[in-house]
């Protein structure tokens, strides 16, 4: 997996994401699947979602390839006052990196992390950290694009976000370069404006599409069990179409 572009994107990743929606949207979810323990954030980028968990009496940890991110991570949750351990590690080395914290009662992956995983085994043994990183029973909660729709009907752009703070605007673009050996090329163009003129700056990593189906069966090759499907964290999750659904959420339990 290449971090290069979540290294340099760890200073504006809080502008980008509206923290203050997204949590709204999707804590009452995590809240209502998440059994009340220890939980760990796997990619959790600048934190938000662990330190949220942390302040509803959760125990939570979190991990990100990206050093950058993991330093943002550090100093958000020392702004919001709590003290959580955050690790840099990636999917493979999260049982390794959290060994004398095991095992958690909850695992997270949100926010289309998975897919950067560029290949079927890189995948499994991910899922086999996941596992490795729970007690029995424990629950496993993903969050990835559609991509059974994205791929229907070739979406190749996402919705842009705009910040803006004093006199500086601040412009996101997302968009998809879909590549002939099936992978997809993500690319993000940053704009800014301050005062008069326009500055720009172009990012791109590699996806590997995950479709639902794939990720439910290895999900049971890696031990997962009792699997629920949702298509948005809305009112509490609401079920998941493979036709119309933006993301592609699962929750499942270790067996």
């Amino acid at each position: 997996m290449n971090n290069s572009l979540y290294d340099d994107l760890s200073e504006d990743y809080d502008r980008f994401v509206n923290w203050e929606q997204r949590l709204k949207v999707e804590l009452p979810f995590l809240l209502r699947h998440l059994p009340h323990g220890r939980v760990l954030d796997a990619a959790c980028a600048t934190g938000w979602h662990a330190i949220a968990l942390a302040q509803q009496g959760f125990q939570t940890a979190g991990a990100d390839l990206s050093p950058q991110m993991i330093a943002v991570a550090r100093r958000n949750a020392q702004a919001a006052g709590v003290t959580l351990p955050f690790e840099v590690a990636g999917f493979g080395d999260l049982a390794r990196a959290f060994a004398a914290s095991l095992p958690f009662d909850g695992l997270i992956c949100l926010g289309n992390s998975l897919p950067h995983l560029l290949t079927p085994q890189d995948l499994a043994r991910a899922l086999a950290d996941f596992a490795a990183c729970l007690r029995p029973g424990g629950t496993l909660i993903l969050q990835n694009r559609n991509f059974d729709a994205v791929l229907a009907r070739g979406e190749r752009w996402m919705e842009p976000q705009v910040f803006r703070k004093g006199r500086k605007t601040w412009l996101y673009l997302r968009f998809y370069d879909f590549l002939p050996e099936g992978l997809i090329r993500f690319n993000m163009v940053r704009l800014t404006r301050e005062r008069m003129g326009w500055t720009q700056r172009v990012t791109s990593t590699f996806l590997r599409p995950l479709r639902m189906a794939e990720v439910m069966e290895m999900l049971r090759e890696a031990g997962f069990e009792a699997l629920e499907t949702y298509g948005s964290m809305e009112a509490g999750g609401v079920p998941f179409d493979v036709h119309t659904s933006g993301n592609s959420i699962v929750v499942a339990h270790k067996a």
